[in-house]
């Protein structure tokens, strides 16, 4: 490798994983923030669901925008800028006044934490044409750490120096970083299509020429909503899960999220390697039959010990499939960029918002091993599926 496309390598991989580790530490700094909202407003159980559903909605609204935004500007310029508003709508969170105004600052903060997903995403698939190599499970490690990070020191900065001095720490960290950020980004704005070649092409050519990528975009958001709903599940309920079926403490209750977030961040580092020498869709069904492992211990644990591996291994199974279901969108030829990424991501947190509500009522009717056995059907749906993903690969980026 030269000393110049060393330098390039240096610089470009570096700034889209710290944008990544940036989206997950805000992510993660907003769950310990949540509580304190609710209590400095003295909002009600139904209010309080509202503000954190509005966060979902706003990061939902923005990726169809983005994604456009994308295909004219390239992923760096509206990475940038959507990491820009995240930065500022942090620190707006606890100096609105009021609720309604406290509202608009959370869905401005999802809108740029959910365009920036996008954006990032986006660059990261274009790192990895550059490079020829795989990158975005690793990115998606990154991420997991900042969250980790950010929930993780959270609750500590808010005692030390207050809820609003938490959200300044974590705006001045997403306002400096950049400063690395935006001058090593790579710069992946294409030159527009001559409009005399768009003139030749009538409307119902245009439509047809995108119909097969456009429902592949959605068929693979679908996959990713697979993975997001499992990993949601863990997030929102492994902790009662615990309580309430195993009998855990309350102080061991987060154990079990705690185990899946550990294998999902560790095995996320080893995803690219395994899906460069294996292939994507073989990567996704090994994985998977991982994770149905994982399930199965867990719809058969009666004891924290034995639930823990279950989550152990769960989350080594789910560690990459998002990852690889975002590389496949983001390489969906016939698409302007940024326009599957922004589709499979809309699909994946739109269904996101819905399932901890549809689990809830499941598992109070049914209990947790039900959802445990759904979840492995899921897995199983997305084994016969994991063909398409075949596009994540290098050589292999049809439509």
């Amino acid at each position: 490798m030269s000393q110049t496309v060393r330098s390039y390598v240096n610089s470009i991989r570096p700034a889209v994983s710290l944008a990544f580790f940036v989206n997950g530490f805000a992510i993660g700094s907003w769950t310990p923030e949540v509580p304190v909202l609710g209590e400095r407003l003295g909002l009600t159980p139904a209010t309080y669901g509202f503000m954190v559903l509005i966060f979902g909605l706003g990061a939902v609204v923005a990726m169809p925008v983005v994604g456009a935004l994308i295909a004219r500007r390239g992923s760096r310029q509206v990475s940038i800028a959507t990491q820009a508003l995240l930065a500022v709508s942090v620190a707006s969170l606890i100096a609105a006044p009021h609720p309604a105004l406290t509202a608009f600052a959370i869905f401005i903060f999802g809108v740029g934490l959910g365009g920036m997903d996008v954006a990032m995403n986006a660059n990261a698939v274009s790192v990895e044409r550059s490079m020829d190599r795989a990158i975005m499970s690793s990115c998606h490690g990154f991420w997991s750490l900042g969250a980790v990070a950010g929930a993780g020191i959270g609750g500590a900065l808010i005692e030390g120096f207050g809820p609003l001095g938490h959200t300044l720490v974590v705006a001045s960290f997403a306002a400096l970083a950049l400063v690395y950020i935006a001058p090593n980004m790579l710069e992946d704005r294409r030159n527009a299509t001559p409009a005399d070649a768009i003139g030749r092409l009538s409307m119902r050519q245009i439509l047809a020429a995108q119909r097969t990528p456009l429902l592949l975009a959605v068929a693979i958001g679908v996959i990713a909503l697979g993975g997001f709903v499992q990993e949601g599940v863990v997030i929102d309920w492994s902790a009662v899960y615990l309580r309430d079926e195993l009998g855990v403490s309350l102080a061991a209750s987060g154990f079990g999220f705690a185990a899946f977030s550990l294998t999902m961040a560790l095995f996320r580092f080893f995803g690219d390697g395994i899906r460069e020498r294996y292939g994507a869709v073989r990567t996704v069904r090994a994985s998977l039959l991982i994770a149905l492992a994982g399930l199965v211990v867990l719809i058969l644990a009666t004891s924290l010990p034995v639930a823990l591996i279950g989550f152990l291994i769960l989350g080594i199974g789910m560690s990459n499939v998002v990852p690889i279901a975002f590389s496949a969108a983001g390489n969906l030829k016939r698409l302007a960029d940024g326009t599957g990424i922004s589709i499979a991501s809309a699909i994946a947190y739109s269904g996101g918002l819905i399932a901890p509500a549809i689990v809830g009522i499941v598992a109070d009717a049914y209990g947790f091993k039900t959802i445990f056995a759904a979840l492995a059907t899921i897995s199983l749906a997305i084994i016969l599926s994991a063909g398409l993903l075949k596009r994540a690969d290098r050589g292999d980026r049809g439509a």
